[in-house]
C-alpha cells in the first residue's frame, strides 16, 4: 500500500501544529509549508512580525501563483513519501489543494482542525516561543494581529476551500489528550484505506 499524504488545514490557533506533531509521533514525516516564509524572512534580514510574514507570503504567491507553497514543496513531499507517510502542516489555498490533489489523488487526505475564533485568539495571545524552536512554530499573536491574519487568510489566500473539502475534521475545544485521541482514530482510517 502506498504511503499517504495528510494535509492539515485550519485557522491560526486551531491546533494544526499539535495535530501535526501527533502524526509525527506516529511515524509520519513532516513538512511545514510556512517554513518557506520564515526562511525567506531570515534570508532578507527582516524582523519576524505578522506584517513582514504577510508581505513574504503574498509576495511568493504573486511570483509563483496561489499554489506557490505546494509547488515549492512538491519535491520534498515526493522524497519523503518514498520512505513514510507524510504530514503537511499548513496547506492554505484552494490552488494548493488542487495542485496536490491532482498530483497525489487518493493518496492525499485533508484533515481540518477547528476551534472557534475566541478560543483561537486566547490561545495565540498566551503562546510562548518554546526553547529550541528555531523555526518559531509557536509564536504569540495579539488579538488584533489574529483578526488581521484570519481576514487575510480567508480573503486573500483562499483558505476556506481546503477546510470545506476536508476528509476529516477535528473539533479542538478540549484538552491536548482529547485532541491526540482524535488524531489516533483518524490515523487508523488514513493508514488502512
Amino acid at each position: 500500500m502506498a504511503n499517504k499524504l495528510v494535509c492539515v488545514v485550519g485557522m491560526p490557533g486551531a491546533g494544526k501544529s499539535l495535530v501535526s506533531d501527533a502524526l509525527v509521533s506516529s511515524g509520519f514525516s513532516y513538512i511545514r509549508f510556512g517554513q518557506i516564509t520564515l526562511d525567506k524572512l531570515k534570508e532578507m534580514g527582516l524582523a519576524l512580525s505578522e506584517a513582514n510574514e504577510k508581505k513574504i507570503r503574498e509576495g511568493l504567491r504573486k511570483k509563483h501563483g496561489m499554489a506557490a507553497f505546494a509547488v515549492l514543496n512538491i519535491s520534498k513531499i515526493d522524497t519523503l513519501l518514498e520512505k513514510s507517510h507524510v504530514v503537511v502542516d499548513g496547506l492554505y489555498s484552494w490552488s494548493e489543494y488542487k495542485v496536490l490533489k491532482e498530483k497525489y489523488g487518493e493518496r492525499m487526505r485533508v484533515l481540518a482542525v477547528y476551534a472557534p475564533p475566541g478560543l483561537r485568539s486566547k490561545r495565540l495571545k498566551q503562546r510562548k516561543v518554546k526553547k529550541g524552536d528555531k523555526n518559531q512554530r509557536f509564536r504569540p499573536l495579539k488579538e488584533e494581529e489574529t483578526r488581521a491574519r484570519d481576514y487575510a487568510e480567508i480573503e486573500n489566500l483562499e483558505k476556506g476551500g481546503p477546510i470545506s473539502m476536508a476528509d476529516f475534521t477535528i473539533v479542538n475545544t478540549g484538552t491536548i489528550n482529547q485532541l491526540k485521541k482524535q488524531v489516533r482514530e483518524i490515523i487508523k482510517d488514513v493508514v488502512c484505506h
